[in-house]
C-alpha cells in the first residue's frame, strides 16, 4: 500500500530531501535527487521504497559503474594484456584515478559514494523489482569530455588528474559539503568544468538528455500494465535538468540515445603535426646524411638518444624493471615505422610480462590507489603508470629530437 504524498512528506527521513513527480505517457516518475556522501539519502532510498509502490527502480549508474557495486571482486577479471593492446589504458588509468578520489572521499566522510544507489538496487531486488541502469558509460562519458576540450585544456584535466594521484592533504569539509549537493564527475573536474561549457555538457547537460530518454525507452519496453510508477534515484546535480527533460523531450528515444552514445570524431589536427614533425625529422636527418656522413650518422643518433632516452626516462620513472626501460628505450625510435602499439604499450606490456600481476595487486588496487606511493607499489597501477608517463616521454623526445637536429643543421 502506498501512503499519501502528504504523509510520506512527514516521514523524518523524508523531511527537506529533494523529490519531484512527473506525470509521462501513463507512468508516474518519482525523483529523488541524493548526495553521493550522505547517509539521509540512503534512508531516503529506504523510506520511499517502504511506503510507497513501484514497478520499477531506476539508478543514475551504468554497466561498469554498477558491476563495481554488486561485485567488488570484478578488476580481479581484467585482462591486462587486452586492455593494452586495445588502446584502452589511459581511460582504465583515468578511471582508477576517480576512484581514487572516490575513496578519499569516503574515508573523510564515512559512507561510499553511491551507497544511495547500492541501496536503490538492493531494495529493488528484495521486492522482486526491475532495475534500470539509465546513465551513460562512464568511459563514453570521459572520452566525450576529453574530446570537447581544446588542445590545451586537456593539459589542465591531465594536470587535475595526476595532481589527485600525488594530493596528500585532506579533502577541505566545506568541499566535501559542496560534493553532496553535487554530480560525482563534475565534483572530480570541478575546476574545469565550472569554466568550460562544452566540458560541462559533456559531464552533465548530456547525461541528464541520455538519463531522460533511457527512462522512456524503458517505460516503452515494458507491458502496458507496467510500470505505471517508477523511482528514479539520482545526483541532486542531475534532478533539475532530469525533470525538465522528462517533460520536455519530444524526439525519438532511440535517436537520441545513439547520438549521445556516440564518440565525436578525433582531431586531426595534432596527429598531423606529430606526423609532419617526423617527416621533417627525417626530411633532416637524410639531408644531413647528403652533406656529410658523419653529420648524418649523428643526426640519426641524436633521434634514437632524444626519444628512446626520454622513454627510457619514463619507464623509470615509473619504476619499471630493467627489461621493460630497455623496451621503452628500444620502442621510441622505431615508432614511425611501427604502426599500431604506442612505445608505452610495448614497455607496459614488457613490465606486465616481466612482473606479472599476483591475485593480491588485483585485491587490493582499490585500497593501493588512493595513496600516490601505492601506484608504484601495486603491479597493476604501476603497469599502467608506465604506459603514461613512456607515452608522454618518447612525445617530449620527439619534439627534443626534432629542435636539436634542426638547430645543428640550420
Amino acid at each position: 500500500m502506498s501512503f499519501p504524498e502528504t504523509e510520506l512528506a512527514l516521514l523524518p527521513a523524508l523531511q527537506g530531501q529533494p523529490i519531484e513527480r512527473v506525470q509521462r505517457d501513463g507512468v508516474e516518475y518519482v525523483l529523488l535527487g541524493t548526495a553521493h556522501v550522505s547517509r539521509l539519502s540512503v534512508a531516503a532510498v529506504d523510506a520511499l521504497l517502504a511506503h510507497e509502490h513501484f514497478d520499477a527502480v531506476a539508478v543514475e549508474l551504468c554497466e561498469s559503474r554498477a558491476l563495481g557495486m554488486r561485485d567488488p571482486e570484478a578488476l580481479k577479471q581484467m585482462d591486462l594484456f587486452k586492455v593494452i593492446r586495445q588502446g584502452k589504458a589511459g581511460m582504465v588509468a583515468a578511471s582508477l584515478i576517480l576512484s581514487a578520489f572516490q575513496k578519499r572521499l569516503a574515508e573523510q566522510s564515512g559512507i561510499e559514494p553511491g551507497a544511495e544507489m547500492k541501496a536503490a538496487m538492493n531494495g529493488a531486488e528484495q521486492r522482486g523489482l526491475p532495475v534500470w541502469l539509465v546513465d551513460r558509460e562512464v568511459g563514453t562519458t570521459l572520452k566525450r569530455a576529453w574530446r570537447s576540450v581544446g588542445f590545451w585544456q586537456r593539459f589542465g584535466l591531465l594536470g587535475g588528474l595526476l595532481a589527485s594521484v600525488f594530493e596528500r592533504e585532506d579533502i577541505e569539509p566545506a568541499e566535501i559539503e559542496r560534493l553532496k549537493q553535487a554530480d560525482l564527475l563534475e565534483s572530480a573536474f570541478s575546476e574545469f568544468a565550472s569554466g568550460s561549457k562544452p566540458l560541462y555538457q559533456s559531464l552533465i547537460g548530456e547525461r541528464d538528455a541520455f538519463m531522460a530518454a533511457r527512462l522512456r525507452e524503458e517505460s516503452a519496453r515494458s507491458p502496458t500494465t507496467e510500470p505505471r510508477r517508477v523511482l528514479v534515484v539520482i545526483g541532486a546535480g542531475h534532478l533539475k535538468g532530469l525533470v525538465e527533460l522528462l517533460r520536455e523531450q519530444q524526439d525519438d528515444p532511440a535517436s537520441l540515445l545513439a547520438g549521445l552514445d556516440s564518440l565525436p570524431p578525433k582531431v586531426r589536427w595534432p596527429k598531423w603535426l606529430a606526423a609532419a614533425l617526423v617527416l621533417l625529422v627525417f626530411a633532416a636527418i637524410a639531408y644531413a646524411f647528403h652533406r656529410n656522413t658523419a653529420l648524418g650518422t649523428q643526426a640519426l643518433l641524436d633521434w634514437v638518444l632524444f626519444t628512446g632516452g626520454f622513454a627510457a626516462l619514463g619507464a623509470l620513472a615509473a619504476g619499471a624493471h630493467p627489461f621493460s626501460i630497455i623496451a621503452a628505450f628500444i620502442a621510441a625510435p622505431i615508432k614511425p615505422f611501427r604502426p599500431g602499439i604506442p612505445a608505452g604499450g610495448i614497455s607496459a606490456m614488457a613490465e606486465a610480462w616481466v612482473r606479472r600481476p599476483r591475485v593480491a595487486d588485483f585485491e587490493t588496487l582499490r585500497d593501493d590507489i588512493a595513496h600516490w606511493s601505492g601506484w608504484w607499489k601495486n603491479r597493476v597501477a604501476r603497469t599502467l603508470l608506465n604506459f603514461f608517463l613512456v607515452s608522454t616521454g618518447t612525445i617530449i623526445g620527439e619534439y627534443t629530437a626534432g629542435i636539436h637536429i634542426l638547430h645543428s643543421l640550420f
